[in-house]
């Protein structure tokens, strides 16, 4: 009956205590506009950006942090589409709807995701 886990389950990768000197560019991913990002979505953005960035840079040569943190609950009123639905359920009353994941709610020029990298990898990270 509880709200499901955030599908997120590390929020930094690369390398973590690398100081600012190591990797003096930064290269944000900003949205632009009023929008909800489900955990899935900022999740399947990790994956991508850690799988390309690890293939030309190596292991140990960037950091990422995922800024947007999804807190807010995304529920569902589900529907029957069978016949005689119509007197099984009812509508539109008591409508609360369960959980069914989080979102990340984000306004215009919020930053999604971060990433730190050397200069000559900049061509990369903003790929």
């Amino acid at each position: 009956r509880g709200v499901p886990d955030s599908k997120i389950r590390i929020y930094d990768v690369g390398r973590k205590a690398a100081p600012c000197d190591d990797f003096p560019f930064v290269v944000h991913l900003v949205s632009d506009e009023r929008e909800q990002i489900s955990s899935n979505a900022l999740e399947a953005a990790r994956i991508a950006a850690n799988k390309c960035l690890t293939k030309f840079c190596g292991r140990e040569g960037f950091h990422m942090r995922i800024r947007a943190h999804p807190f807010h609950v995304l529920r569902i009123n589900k529907m029957l589409s069978c016949a005689g639905a119509d007197r099984l359920q009812t509508g539109m009353r008591h409508a609360f709807g369960k959980p069914v994941g989080k979102i990340a709610r984000v306004d215009i020029g919020d930053i999604l995701l971060s990433l730190r990298v050397r200069p000559e990898n900049v061509g990369q990270a903003k790929e």
